[in-house]
């Protein structure tokens, strides 16, 4: 009775706490620790999405900063601006010049139909005149600092609320074309004429707002009413530069765009995590705030869910597929190059279906791995040939699907007759590589050093220069090097080094080292310790 009653208490706690092995659904497990927040987003506990924040490492990207013209380049039409980094923000005359609205939002007008209002008619010819060297100017950044570069800004600025974004300076409205249903576009359509949006400015209901009551828009378009009025009030008391508002942080960010009715649940390790996102929850749904949940285990949350072996799998270079294949992925400063094998997939005796399996499974995972490492910029990937043109046309389709999910904005071409996809993913801040590692101080970030033989061969070659140029005031030579050379020169190439000496009457000693870089050596006068150049 007594071993029932345990079992049956520790099933409950795992369907609770969501460890049994048939569970499914979307969870969002929060891990908070004092230098790092991180949130993964797992469906049918498989790792989806994993966003990282560190206290030293805030992200900028959203924030908005009065800043000051400090430099006008007209020959490569762009603007330097002081927001109060170390490096001036760059500022393109096109990003100078209110945008349109987002190729993924259908403008609409307040008066029911398509809005075709021309835009005030500014060319980048009018920006120096517009902003002049020294003026103050309200920016807001859209991509972070990344290497040597810094922030990239624009003075098209918007306000992201749960339901709306607000665009102060453009009084274009529209709706997310992500919500493709027509009845529920024209509900949101008449909930957006009846909005009382202020002259001048327009806005964006994104698609979290699909189902929901008008009435969650009103409140969403009056706070970020409210953030706006206290961006102006800064705009005119605040000297230049100086932050008018700083993005949300990652808990803020998490309620505001991943709680959706999709997601069952909410697991958080922080009792302050805990009762702040139940508030932020209140504020959205009541009932909602059941779905989060403090978890109090022992073991780290993130190793509870199975979150951290999928991490450290995931972000291998190798990382491999259901089917036995693999993909490696190679992160360069100009693009990202994935290339697809079939590895251990000998599949059946149809090769063509073997290659589409294999491709498929490939696409999926590229998209994924994305969306996890945050890589942006170009990429290219090297499918598997296909030469059936209907299995091409088949993996393309399915990269296209899986993009629909990633909140960055991408772009994909179909194969070439290369066998290459081409795409290109928004690069909004720093990789997730970029920001957990450091160049391999061995390497400098090849990923490969000098073997041993190539070393014995350039210390050889070292030798006979030195003992050549010295040959009448050096006779006894000393040369530090690392371990593994060493090895290398008493096993294998002893007889080189014997001939060396022979040849030029002079005396070879060696040392070990084992802080010496193994690409390096040093070579020195045996009697008075100076070292000698080759």
């Amino acid at each position: 009775m007594e071993t029932n009653l345990r079992f049956f208490m520790i099933e409950t706690v795992k369907r609770i706490l969501g460890l049994g092995k048939k569970t499914t659904g979307i969870k969002l497990i929060v891990n908070c620790e004092r230098l790092e927040k991180r949130v993964a987003l797992l469906e049918d506990n498989r790792l989806e999405e994993l966003t990282t924040e560190r206290e030293s490492d805030r992200n900028i990207v959203g924030a908005i900063y009065k800043g000051k013209v400090r430099n006008i380049e007209p020959g490569i039409k762009a603007m330097f601006v002081d927001i109060g980094f170390e490096k001036n923000a760059f500022l393109q005359f096109w990003d100078a010049i209110p945008a349109a609205l987002d190729s993924g939002v259908e403008a609409v007008s307040r008066g029911g139909g398509k809005n075709n209002q021309k835009k005030q008619k500014i060319t980048h010819k009018d920006v120096p005149n517009i902003y002049p060297v020294g003026s103050d100017i309200l920016v807001q950044v859209k991509k972070g600092p990344i290497g040597t570069k810094g922030p990239r800004i624009t003075t098209d600025v918007s306000l992201a609320g749960r339901y709306l974004v607000l665009m102060p300076f453009n009084e274009q409205c529209g709706i997310s074309r992500k919500i493709d249903d027509p009845k529920e576009r024209e509900r949101l359509r008449k909930i957006l004429q009846e909005l009382d949006i202020p002259e001048g400015m327009g806005v964006i209901m994104r698609t979290v707002g699909q189902g929901q009551r008008a009435r969650y828009f009103v409140r969403d378009l009056s706070l970020l009413l409210e953030q706006w009025a206290e961006i102006q009030r800064g705009m005119e008391e605040l000297p230049a530069p100086a932050c008018l508002y700083a993005e949300s942080d990652l808990i803020d960010r998490t309620v505001r765009d991943f709680l959706t009715d999709d997601v069952d649940s909410i697991m958080v390790d922080d009792q302050k995590a805990f009762e702040r996102m139940q508030n932020l929850v209140g504020q959205i749904s009541k009932r909602a705030r059941k779905r989060v949940q403090l978890y109090t285990g022992t073991q780290p949350i993130f190793d509870c869910f199975g979150v951290q072996s999928q991490i450290d799998a995931a972000f291998h270079r190798q990382v491999w597929l259901p089917c036995g294949g693999y993909i490696v992925i190679d992160e360069t400063e100009a693009l990202i190059a994935v290339d697809v094998n079939t590895g251990r997939n000998k599949g059946s005796k149809d090769m063509e279906k073997t290659i589409l399996q294999t491709n498929l499974e490939a696409a999926d995972e590229i998209c994924r791995q994305m969306r996890l490492r945050n890589i942006g910029g170009i990429i290219i990937a090297d499918f598997i040939d296909m030469k059936s043109r209907k299995d091409q046309q088949s993996v393309y389709q399915r990269i296209k699907e899986r993009l629909k999910r990633d909140k960055a904005r991408t772009h994909v071409l179909p194969i070439s007759q290369l066998g290459l996809m081409e795409m290109t993913r928004q690069r909004a801040a720093e990789s997730l590589a970029s920001t957990q590692f450091v160049p391999c101080p061995h390497c400098g970030g090849k990923g490969v050093i000098k073997s041993p033989m190539t070393m014995s061969v350039e210390l050889q070659r070292a030798l006979h220069t030195v003992m050549r140029q010295n040959q009448e005031s050096v006779h006894e030579i000393k040369v530090i090097v690392h371990p593994d050379l060493l090895n290398r020169l008493r096993n294998e190439d002893e007889e080189h080094l014997v001939d060396i000496e022979r040849r030029y009457a002079g005396r070879l000693s060696f040392r070990a080292d084992p802080t010496f870089h193994p690409e390096k050596f040093v070579i020195t006068n045996a009697v008075t310790g100076a070292e000698i150049k080759a």
